[in-house]
């Protein structure tokens, strides 16, 4: 699904140059779950916005789904969840997931039958006339989640969504998404700055170094995808979070 070869990235500034990527090359395979983890400013963000297609690259290689990032961007075979939800508080729920849809200038009713389907799908059914302020926090976000699926992507990129959450609403919502990656068989690639979440949510988890970016290591993981938080109780995923701190540890991560 992606495929990126010695990617640099060097943002040019008043202060001078920003080297937020240096020498990446990471391949990411169609129906994987990638979690991108490093310390903040370590350009996991910036990787996720390459791929989109929202940042150049100024070295290096990059393919999405087998064309450019640009083509992919074009062609709409993504879908990205940001931090914040970013709902319009005056549309109800199901115009807020149709806007897209609204902008590529599909029929009213297919558009509602996709927010039906979607809402569905992150178990939102019969809040669609409901506003974005009336609902709670992690309900937003999986309308925001539901709208970036809207348009049937291949790939979802999410940057950090449940990072501003509750660990309660955080864990509900972990295992909300593994049901949702389950039954579509979407490729997720998902930044995150928890240990916790990278182990339980991923098949791959990529370690990331302080500015320039760089990958530290991959560490695979084969946990059942039908997997559930008891597997936070086990030695396996212990072992793949020691894993995960060393990695952070070794690249200097929790420097001052």
């Amino acid at each position: 699904m992606v495929e990126a070869r010695g990617l640099d990235l060097v943002f040019q500034t008043a202060d001078g140059p920003v080297h937020a990527l240096s020498d990446v090359s990471l391949p990411i395979e169609k129906g994987a779950f990638v979690s991108l983890i490093g310390p903040s400013g370590c350009g996991k963000t910036t990787l996720l916005r390459v791929i989109a297609d929202l940042e150049q690259p100024t070295g290096g290689t990059i393919s999405v789904n087998g064309v450019s990032p640009e083509r992919n961007r074009q062609e709409r075979g993504y879908g990205y969840v940001f931090q914040a939800p970013a709902l319009y508080p005056w549309r109800t729920v199901e115009k807020n997931v149709t806007l897209p849809l609204e902008i590529m200038g599909i029929g009213s009713a297919e558009r509602r039958e996709r927010a039906r389907r979607n809402l569905q799908l992150v178990n939102l059914e019969g809040f669609e006339k409901k506003y974005p302020w009336q609902l709670s926090g992690g309900m937003q976000q999986r309308v925001s989640i539901a709208r970036a699926l809207a348009f049937e992507p291949q790939l979802l990129l999410m940057d950090e969504p449940f990072g501003a959450l509750d660990e309660i609403t955080r864990d509900h919502l972990n295992e909300q998404l593994l049901q949702l990656w389950r039954s579509t068989g979407k490729t997720v690639v998902f930044v995150t700055h928890s240990i916790a979440e990278a182990a339980f949510l991923s098949t791959r988890i990529v370690v990331m170094s302080p500015r320039p970016g760089r990958i530290l290591e991959v560490i695979d993981s084969d946990f059942p995808r039908d997997r559930t938080l008891d597997i936070r109780e086990t030695a396996k995923f212990a072992e793949i979070s020691k894993r995960i701190r060393d990695g952070l540890r070794a690249g200097h991560s929790y420097d001052d």
